[in-house]
């Protein structure tokens, strides 16, 4: 199986979605957003803007 995004509303209210892996591991929490709308965009922005992202290494 792929790996999945899983959407939810939390405490608060806003809605959140992980990546997990297909082993069931999450790999990328979302901020939250204010509606189911936003959301889902974030997830299509996350398949559209991340399959080629570079990995840059920052000090903290």
């Amino acid at each position: 199986m792929a790996g999945k995004f899983e959407l939810w509303t939390d405490k608060g209210g806003d809605w959140r979605f992980n990546l997990k892996a297909s082993n069931g591991q999450v790999i990328a929490t979302s901020q939250g957003y204010s509606s189911k709308a936003s959301a889902m965009n974030g997830i299509e922005s996350v398949k559209t803007n991340a399959p080629d992202a570079p990995v840059v290494e920052i000090e903290k």
